[in-house]
């Protein structure tokens, strides 16, 4: 990944043009298309893939057998269980 820094102009359209050596880095292409987001006061541009890669190896120490799905049903199913006896003695 390239390291040096490039200065970019925001257009009248909003638009930012990437530089061609940052692009070479990405190994991106005309249309291709990136992910965007703001974190604190900067904002990045990832592939979808990096992105897909990134999310991957933020779960990936969960064991193959657990569900998260499961796990945040019985988790929300608790707390409406806990709201209704809360609603109950009110």
């Amino acid at each position: 990944m390239a390291t040096a820094s490039h200065e970019v102009r925001i257009g009248k359209q909003g638009r930012v043009v990437i530089p061609a050596e940052l692009r070479a880095a990405l190994k991106s292409k005309p249309r291709d298309r990136l992910i965007a987001r703001v974190e604190g006061d900067r904002l990045v541009l990832e592939t979808r893939e990096a992105l897909i890669e990134r999310m991957q190896a933020r779960f990936r120490h969960i064991p193959p057998e657990v569900s998260l799905v499961d796990e945040l049903i019985s988790e929300r199913r608790q707390d409406a269980r806990r709201e209704e006896e809360a609603l109950r003695r009110s």
